[in-house]
């Protein structure tokens, strides 16, 4: 069975609207999905990101508004069309119950799909336990076991790790795949990730670094 691997954060507007489509993807190929959430902006700060703050606001008008508007209606997802009230609320929480869900052998796929959506689709705050535990239940998964991992030490320990892993290995931002050491960059390269996993691309001069 290949592998996906799958650095994002439980607030992206990106992994959002790539979601459906990487489970579509992964059930045709048979694929497993490791869930990697990360804090966002460290990862982007590190590979040369200008922070949300200093953007001009004509990169912020088409990256994060018309650009999604597009993705959007070609993929058939919903979205709001502005930026979410609690976009900034804290990810340690979110991320860390798809952490926990892996952890316990089930569920992560559909929870970050509910916790993506809650976000970008409802305008929820998904760093609010009371939004995740119903998210959570409807995974088929116990809220306060889950919600409990999730503020644990280990998985936050975890957390931090995948972002410092992400750090290391040139991830530019969310979503990124990654098939057998070779990186796709944003939702836009699901075609890519497709491709990579019936058959790999031949290598090229960049690699992205290996884990260790």
């Amino acid at each position: 069975m290949q592998t996906i691997e799958y650095f994002y954060s439980a607030h992206s507007a990106f992994a959002w609207l790539g979601s459906a489509r990487l489970s579509e993807i992964c059930a045709r190929r048979g694929a497993r999905l490791l869930h990697k959430p990360i804090e966002l902006s460290p990862v982007v700060e590190a590979a040369g990101g200008q922070p949300f703050a200093g953007r001009t606001q004509a990169h912020v008008d088409y990256f994060f508004g018309r650009d999604i508007e597009h993705w959007a209606e070609y993929r058939g997802v919903a979205v709001i069309h502005r930026r979410p009230t609690h976009h900034d609320a804290p990810l340690a929480l979110p991320n860390g119950a798809i952490i926990a869900a892996q952890d316990a052998g089930q569920g992560a796929d559909a929870l970050a799909h509910a916790i993506l959506g809650a976000h970008w689709r409802d305008d929820a705050d998904i760093s609010d336990p009371a939004t995740l535990a119903p998210l959570i239940a409807g995974c088929g998964l116990d809220p306060d076991a889950i919600l409990a991992a999730a503020r644990a030490a280990p998985v936050q320990a975890l957390h931090r790790t995948n972002t410092e892993e992400a750090i290391a290995r040139h991830v530019f931002g969310s979503p990124t795949y990654v098939v057998g050491g070779d990186p796709f960059y944003g939702q836009d390269r699901l075609a890519l990730v497709e491709r990579a996993l019936t058959r790999t691309f031949a290598p090229g001069t960049w690699r992205n670094p290996p884990v260790g």
